[in-house]
């Protein structure tokens, strides 16, 4: 039997995830019974795998595969640059990075380019939520490759850990600061304005929004227009279009921007010459997002440590690569409120 057998290795042979070999070797539930005696049996077979205490053991570079959305996105596209300029820090850490940009409109063809990603050891995943790509995630893991989620989620699939600040509670935040500022009775409406989305992240903000407008602030009534184009100037005609003839601009107190098109947003409540009166928030510090904030267009910004979550990321798949005991002990970043006095 070999002393230097890897829990993937043994997971590979009984045919299972690296997840439930790990909770076999440490005797936690949620393994039945049959699958158990494959697991005993690899182990058997092959040797019972070395788990490293404290630092990781040395070894040769890691190849890390960073897979995200394509498309019309600032903050997608500051992230690519981000994880670029981070790797100073992945070198340090003996990790080649790669970056995927993958069609996020079309759950079949991000699913099919996601299973192209391959001669990897980890990857940090931002995809929608969807069954093709869920079972993406899985093949990738019964092949013995550690799998993050990135600021959005992917529930139910069996990647090994989430990194970001908790969505739902950013929607209550936006709620809570949009209604406090509302001059009700005179302005009781609120926009909730979103593209269609499969990103569980948005999907978790648009239920954070209406949970705590519906318990805390009733007299406060919620349009919602979720699905709004994601480029900037088309956003920006559709919204006139509604504010001309469905929504009374007079009755609005404040607009959530839950995903992108924030700039197209702000045009229209400007066309509208409401956008003193209706306070936007929106999410991601972009370039574009800090100047909106300091020209007043933007009132607030929702905002997570990007950097950390990046470097995170990395530092807990190398430690699973690695299996290393603790490295799913992750501290998830908050949600920051940015406004045009506090930028940095």
């Amino acid at each position: 039997m070999s002393s230097n057998i890897t829990i993937a290795e043994i997971a590979r042979n009984a045919g299972v995830g690296t997840a439930t070999v790990d909770r076999v070797l440490n005797g936690r539930p949620g393994v039945n019974s049959e699958t158990e005696r494959k697991v005993l049996q690899a182990i058997n077979s092959l040797g019972t795998p070395v788990v490293a205490r404290g630092r990781p053991r040395s070894r040769g570079n890691f190849k890390f595969a960073y897979v995200m959305p394509d498309g019309p996105s600032p903050f997608w596209d500051q992230l690519e640059r981000h994880i670029a300029q981070t790797a100073g820090d992945f070198r340090h850490q003996h990790i080649t990075e790669i970056t995927y940009r993958l069609d996020a409109e079309d759950a079949a063809s991000f699913s099919a380019g996601l299973a192209r990603v391959t001669d990897c050891d980890a990857i940090v995943l931002i995809a929608p939520d969807a069954p093709a790509i869920k079972l993406a995630i899985n093949d990738h893991v019964r092949a013995g490759v550690r799998v993050a989620t990135l600021f959005t989620d992917v529930a139910g699939s069996m990647r090994d850990v989430h990194i970001g600040a908790d969505n739902r509670a950013a929607g209550r935040t936006a709620g809570l600061l949009l209604a406090r500022m509302a001059p009700a009775p005179q302005r009781n409406t609120l926009l909730l304005l979103s593209q269609a989305t499969r990103l569980s992240s948005e999907i978790e903000r648009r239920i954070g929004f209406a949970q705590v407008l519906e318990e805390r602030f009733p007299e406060l009534s919620v349009i919602r227009l979720t699905d709004l184009p994601s480029n900037d100037a088309e956003a920006c005609a559709v919204l006139t279009q509604h504010l001309e003839r469905a929504i009374d601009g007079a009755s609005l107190a404040g607009a959530y921007a839950v995903g992108g098109a924030t700039n197209g947003i702000a045009q229209a409540l400007r066309a509208k010459n409401l956008a003193s009166a209706v306070p936007l928030i929106a999410h991601d510090f972009t370039s574009a997002h800090q100047s909106m904030l300091v020209n007043g267009s933007l009132a607030y910004v929702l905002h997570q440590d990007v950097h950390y979550c990046v470097l995170t990321a990395a530092r807990v798949l190398r430690g699973l690569c690695e299996n290393v005991r603790g490295a799913l002990s992750v501290v998830q970043p908050r949600v920051e409120i940015l406004t045009a006095e506090n930028l940095h």
